[in-house]
């Protein structure tokens, strides 16, 4: 079973997340959405609410389980099993910093193979920074969430 690590703070989690994800499902027998997080630092949504937000977001599909982690990301993936990470690239600044991390990764795991899924051109300006923009000041963010997900029942 080829088993993928999609790693991320998906804070929150978007459609152009949403892209990718169906497209590695094309590749990958199962897929762990890992919401990793760094206990010192406090994101705009809890950890437990972005877990909440993605399993909402992913309800109609299979294969897909969704965690949390800390740490690094390459140690997750040797303790779930995971022989692939996939990344999503926006654009070639986000490869140039992907493949810099997927050397470092592959340094430190040369089992664990990194896999660069290009988000579709409808998406590719979608990011969670944009998204938290458009809630903070009261515009609407159905167009770049899945499944109609309403962020506001998942504010505090």
């Amino acid at each position: 079973m080829k088993t993928a690590v999609f790693p991320g703070s998906f804070d929150p989690f978007t459609l152009g997340h949403l892209d990718v994800l169906r497209s590695a499902l094309k590749l990958f027998d199962r897929i762990i959405i890992a919401v990793g997080y760094n206990v010192q630092k406090s994101g705009y949504f809890p950890v437990e609410k972005r877990i909440q937000i993605i399993q909402d977001s992913v309800r109609n599909l299979e294969n897909v389980t969704v965690e949390s982690y800390t740490g690094l990301t390459i140690d997750y993936c040797n303790k779930v099993g995971a022989s692939f990470i996939v990344r999503g690239l926006r654009t070639t600044t986000d490869f140039e910093l992907e493949r810099v991390i997927a050397q470092a990764n592959s340094k430190m795991s040369p089992n664990v193979t990194t896999v660069f899924i290009p988000s579709g051109h409808e998406y590719a300006f979608i990011s969670s920074t944009v998204v938290r923009d458009v809630l903070v000041n009261g515009g609407d963010i159905t167009p770049f969430m899945a499944n109609g997900i309403d962020l506001s029942k998942y504010e505090q």
